[in-house]
């Protein structure tokens, strides 16, 4: 991707949080970003072309600020707190993305394209969660009788819906943190004694985890 279509992309993300997706109007995307009408156009084709690319970028950016250090293998149970936890970062780039997100699945209610488009996302988000969820169950850093894939959509749920909250200013950061970690334990069960396991999640705006992979086809 060139430095232009990034530069476009990113003041299209921009601009659906401050407007949402049936605010986005590419005259003023254009002269947001400092290129023509018709290069917008060209880049990506037609509306329904742009709004596919924005998602998609919103969603790589997210996998660059939700990632972590902590290797999958050796503890899956903290990748999967870093994971969520991480959704939750008082930087610019994570409210603008997640209000961003969150403008687009308020949209998926009405748009049949953008429906499909966040349904593939948050299914492939939950096939995360709960693929790090068995896997803590293998290792035993996770309770073997939990139901992986309910564990895994409760705890996405909740994520969106604190993210929500902390974004429209009703929940403080440091509470919605407080209360996810507390989910992750009655999920999860008690978190075992593990010699690698270092603090978890400590908001890093530059990596991410793969919410969405998928999305084009």
């Amino acid at each position: 991707m060139s430095s232009r279509q990034s530069l476009i992309l990113e003041t299209a993300a921009g601009l659906i949080a401050r407007r949402g997706v049936r605010g986005l109007r590419v005259e003023e995307l254009a002269t947001e970003a400092g290129v023509s009408v018709g290069l917008v156009y060209y880049h990506f084709g037609d509306r329904a072309g742009l709004m596919q690319h924005t998602w998609e970028f919103i969603n790589e950016r997210a996998e660059r600020y939700t990632s972590s250090a902590g290797d999958p293998d050796r503890d899956p149970r903290g990748r999967l707190e870093d994971m969520l936890l991480l959704e939750l970062q008082d930087v610019p780039e994570v409210r603008e993305n997640s209000t961003a997100w969150g403008e687009f699945r308020a949209s998926a209610v009405f748009e049949p394209d953008l429906g499909r488009q966040v349904r593939e996302a948050t299914a492939r988000w939950v096939r995360d969660a709960e693929s790090l969820i068995r896997h803590g169950q293998d290792t035993g850093a996770i309770v073997a009788t939990v139901a992986a894939t309910d564990a895994a959509e409760r705890l996405t749920a909740l994520v969106e819906g604190l993210s929500e909250r902390w974004l429209a200013g009703s929940l403080p950061l440091e509470r919605a943190r407080f209360l996810l970690r507390g989910a992750l334990t009655l999920e999860l069960g008690p978190q075992p004694p593990h010699p690698a396991r270092r603090e978890a999640a400590r908001p890093h705006p530059a990596r991410a985890h793969s919410r969405t992979r998928d999305l084009a086809e």
